[in-house]
């Protein structure tokens, strides 16, 4: 049975939710011009006030706002209300060293709460549940903004955040955690402990996961499915819009549910910046809605994917992205050719090897270089260099097929890649370009 948080916004009539959209915009524009004047001005460049914004329609009229502005504008510029009206910043790390800082009012914390609520809730949680958040705290949205929605459920919340992991298992078994919140990679890690442990999924109480903050496969997901013995949801946001709850799967696990009420999302030609229909693949562009303290509108998030308004068996009429399929700012060009790191993780996946492995490209005498290591599994692992080799080959000849360039594949003995409590290490480039 679906479940919902708020069911009279998450299954409204789509009429009603572009009603709303159209509304809150006019609003919204109204507010930023008002009250950011970094904004304000990009504005007067080309030409655009309020009064030409009467609905989403006149969406495509405003500028764009990128990372670089966040860069320009640090710390206060993009701020929409005064620091006595804001209760708390989130912060992430940007391109270049300078942080982003994104601000918050008691409101704006409030909804973010609601859009991780019902992303618990669409994972089949209840306030029956046992909800462990070991996503980090602090600056990084996802261990607020989890812990938030767990709170507004009614969830017993375990506030583990990252690391220590024999002190996560130990609350899995003793506390018996229904649902837990973490990257994905951890959650990998988590189950590869718990089965070196001799856990069976029978014996994890967990339910289900809800992870986000990196990219990961569908082979992945099955892979932590069956490790841990729940159903895997897959999340989405970025600290810029609020923090995770800007997306969120349902029991369909086909694409993510876009919080309609608080987020218009766009795709667009990350070239020419131009709108494409619906259905095309491009660079995902969100406006926020509701923020009051940090308002951005049409934020380019680099991320490339498709949104689909098919319906939704789970009743939900909000439209739905699909998982990224990388960057257009971090896919990588290897010899001329993009290469996304989850190409070469489904190639690694469905030959049996775990999500585990570091792409290291370098340049020699001008040349890209381009090596893939691999962790074995135990059962994998051997000192017979001849079968090395031969299974080096068979990863090599994988890859080439998918990419269309050709890797070097080192495998390399179990537990040897630094693991991630955070996110992953998957991409070390070398290359001064």
């Amino acid at each position: 049975m679906e479940r919902y948080y708020q069911p009279e916004i998450e299954c409204a009539p789509v009429e009603q939710l572009k009603a709303m959209q159209d509304e809150r915009l006019v609003k919204q524009v109204k507010h930023v011009w008002d009250n950011v004047p970094y904004y304000r001005k990009k504005m007067e460049e080309k030409g655009v006030t309020p009064e030409d914004i009467k609905g989403t329609e006149d969406l495509h009229k405003l500028p764009f706002l990128t990372k670089d502005d966040l860069r320009l504008a640090y710390p206060y510029g993009l701020m929409g209300k005064p620091k006595e009206e804001c209760v708390r910043i989130q912060s992430t790390s940007g391109t270049t060293g300078k942080r982003v800082v994104a601000f918050y009012t008691q409101h704006d914390i409030d909804l973010w709460e609601d859009c991780c609520a019902r992303a618990i809730m669409a994972a089949g949680g209840t306030k029956e549940d046992v909800c462990q958040v070991s996503y980090g705290y602090g600056l990084f949205t996802g261990g607020p903004g989890l812990n938030g929605g767990s709170h507004k459920v009614g969830c017993l919340t375990v506030p583990t955040s990252s690391g220590n992991t024999e002190r996560q298992i130990m609350f899995i078994k003793d506390l018996e955690s229904t649902i837990l919140c973490c990257t994905p990679s951890y959650a990998a890690y988590l189950g590869e402990t718990m089965k070196e442990m001799g856990m069976t999924p029978d014996q994890i109480p967990l339910k289900a996961g809800i992870f986000g903050a990196e990219a990961w496969s569908e082979e992945m997901r099955q892979d932590i499915q069956n490790t841990l013995g729940i159903k895997a949801y897959d999340i989405y946001g970025l600290t810029e819009l609020s923090g995770p709850g800007v997306s969120f799967e349902c029991s369909e696990q086909s694409g993510m549910h876009i919080n309609e009420d608080h987020f218009i999302a766009e795709i667009i030609d990350p070239n020419t910046g131009e709108v494409l229909p619906e259905g095309t693949k491009g660079e995902l562009v969100f406006t926020s809605l509701t923020k009051e303290a940090f308002p951005l509108l049409r934020y380019r998030t680099r991320d490339i994917c498709v949104l689909s308004r098919k319906k939704c068996s789970c009743g939900r009429t909000f439209i739905k992205m699909a998982k990224p399929m990388g960057r257009s700012d971090d896919m990588l060009i290897i010899r001329g050719v993009n290469v996304f790191p989850s190409q070469i993780e489904a190639v690694l996946l469905n030959a049996g090897y775990p999500a585990n492995y570091q792409i290291i490209v370098d340049r020699v005498r001008n040349t890209d270089t381009f090596d893939v290591q691999v962790e074995m599994t135990p059962e994998m692992f051997t000192d017979n260099m001849g079968e090395i080799q031969k299974r080096q080959a068979s990863l090599e000849a994988g890859l080439r097929s998918m990419l269309g360039i050709s890797a070097r594949v080192v495998l390399v003995a179990p537990k040897t890649i630094a693991r991630s409590e955070g996110k992953a290490v998957r991409v070390i480039d070398k290359r001064k370009i």
